[in-house]
């Protein structure tokens, strides 16, 4: 799934607070941005929806197969191999 970047505005003496305080508790704040977002997805996201991206999700992520089979090598007769060596 593509990932995308956001962007919000925050008080700069706070987020440095919140920062020094989950240093100290060895909690990543990006980690527990994310999980705030997956949180607020599922309340609000129908759970239909959430399945319908999920497979989509799933679908891309699935290599493409080739439509054309391959084609059969045949093997040169005895006689060709010996002559082209």
């Amino acid at each position: 799934m593509k990932q995308v970047n956001l962007t919000i505005t925050f008080d700069e003496e706070k987020l440095s607070a919140l920062k020094r305080y989950m240093g100290k508790k060895e909690l990543d704040l990006d980690r527990e941005m994310t999980d705030a977002l997956v949180k607020l997805y599922e309340k609000y996201v129908p759970a239909p929806v959430r399945e319908y991206i999920d497979e989509s999700d799933v679908n891309a992520a699935a290599p493409n197969k080739s439509r054309r089979s391959p084609k059969p090598v045949t093997p040169k007769p005895a006689e060709e191999v010996e002559a082209s060596q």
